[in-house]
């Protein structure tokens, strides 16, 4: 445990943000596994809000820098990849 004040006050704001964190990571990893659920079964109406809601979310984390601007532009390409190619062979 820390002796100086400062460094006191530093370990409760990290475990503040720790818990943010980890709260809005959580939140968009939840979003990303129904997108992709919602993909695999191929349902219209479904996958148009999945998916929107977790590029959102992926975004908000982004914002938040819970995780690196490319690793979200990562992530939000392999959906929408994804989704273009499911919409392809539904469409064919």
């Amino acid at each position: 445990m820390a002796n100086i004040k400062s460094q006191k006050k530093r370990i409760g704001t990290n475990e503040i943000a720790r818990q943010r964190n980890m709260a809005v990571r959580s939140r968009m990893k939840t979003m990303v596994k129904q997108a992709m659920t919602a993909i695999e079964a191929n349902d219209a109406a479904q996958l148009k809000t999945a998916v929107s809601e977790a590029l959102s979310a992926i975004d908000r984390a982004a914002s938040k820098g819970v995780i690196h601007r490319n690793a979200a532009a990562r992530k939000k390409s392999t959906i929408q990849t994804l989704v273009s190619k499911n919409s392809a062979v539904a469409g064919a």
